[in-house]
């Protein structure tokens, strides 16, 4: 009896290993051969940001010492209360999306406006110019379908393959929710020109572009490109999209000037004194989009909460901001309106303009920015 429970207990305990080390192995050449992780910046690039004021050791750092005790561990503790069932962190209603004409994108001689995907990513049309900013349009921002959830909405205003040609595509950073592998495969063919932080384009190369194509840009680099100015300024955030290469790329905001139009993309990050600083140096801006989303006070440091997004709108000098970086995907614990509820009555306080269009909606920069419709309220 003994003996033959002893031989059950080692068959289990054979099974739970070979399991294991299946599951070890799956993970490893997940890690090591997917694309999704993109590539790493080489060691001639690395030994070429040394020289910069921040970056040492291997890694970029944020202008002021910024708080990063979310460590794996952590990380590993909270993963009950994020995957945790709370309706309020999704839509319990079809959110509005409006379609777009791929036609009515090819007309000329049209003012500065903006079409929004739903977080952080935009069309920007401006002087002529076609501009993708953060294009994360595929379902799940993650590496693995499986490891993430789904966008709250079926459909996007357009699909990729309807686009225009695309002038430029910038991004603010790496991380999954922005940089996305699929989208980019999808753009690649149709997109001349990519502008993005420091390390980023190694990304870029992994998944087959041209480095000719591709312009790595530090802090308060500027450069003009075919009539507008793009300035790429600091954020106080982070970047990794793989197990060890934290902090190994940049990160930052935009700033995207034309012939009539000053606009800002705050890309992600906590509060600081940079955004004043951007506003005296660039300001002001006829339109901002500015991060509110995807919070918590655990890790306000690197996502701001909706009151300091409020002010940060203010500090940079904006004549009407947006908050982005919400309406799409659920990547924190608060609910999913908690961003616009609390941004619209802290920048009331302050006298702040918010405008905030449904997902697909023209943002005529020459039109009336007052928001017209609460649409994310269940009709």
């Amino acid at each position: 009896m003994l003996q033959s429970s002893v031989k059950i207990l080692r068959k289990i305990l054979l099974v739970l290993l070979s399991l294991s080390l299946i599951l070890f192995l799956a993970s490893f050449l997940f890690v090591t051969f997917s694309p999704q992780f993109g590539g790493n910046p080489s060691e001639e690039q690395m030994e070429s940001f040394e020289k910069l004021d921040h970056y040492s050791n291997g890694e970029f750092h944020n202008l002021i010492e910024t708080n990063m005790d979310m460590d794996v561990g952590k990380a590993i503790k909270m993963l009950p209360e994020f995957f945790k069932k709370d309706p309020t962190r999704v839509p319990d209603f079809e959110i509005p999306i409006v379609k777009v004409d791929s036609i009515d994108l090819t007309k000329t001689n049209i003012p500065t406006r903006l079409i929004w995907f739903g977080h952080s990513a935009f069309l920007l049309q401006i002087d002529g110019k076609n501009i993708l900013l953060d294009p994360m349009l595929s379902e799940v921002p993650a590496p693995h379908p499986m490891l993430g959830k789904k966008r709250f909405s079926k459909e996007l205003p357009i699909q990729i393959e309807e686009l225009p040609q695309i002038d430029m595509i910038i991004f603010s950073h790496d991380h999954y929710d922005h940089l996305d592998y699929e989208s980019v495969q999808k753009l690649m063919g149709k997109t001349k020109e990519f502008y993005v932080p420091f390390g980023v384009g190694s990304h870029l190369e992994a998944w087959g572009i041209d480095r000719s194509k591709i312009h790595e840009m530090d802090w308060w680099d500027e450069v003009q490109v075919n009539g507008l100015k793009l300035a790429f300024t600091p954020s106080k955030h982070f970047s990794g999209r793989g197990l060890n290469n934290r902090f190994s790329t940049l990160w930052g905001s935009w700033v995207i000037k034309g012939s009539s139009d000053n606009i800002y993309f705050s890309g992600d990050g906590g509060y600081g004194p940079h955004f004043k600083e951007i506003g005296e140096k660039y300001g002001p801006f006829d339109f901002a989009m500015m991060e509110c989303g995807q919070y918590n006070e655990r890790w306000k440091e690197i996502h701001m909460m909706p009151e300091e997004t409020a002010q940060a709108g203010k500090d940079i000098q904006a004549k009407v901001m947006m908050p982005i970086h919400w309406a799409a995907f659920t990547l924190a614990m608060h609910s999913w309106t908690d961003p616009v509820e609390r941004v619209f009555k802290k920048a009331e306080e302050i006298q702040m303009p918010v405008f905030v269009p449904k997902i697909g909606e023209y943002i005529d920069l020459n039109g009336n920015l007052q928001t017209q419709e609460f649409w994310w309220i269940k009709p």
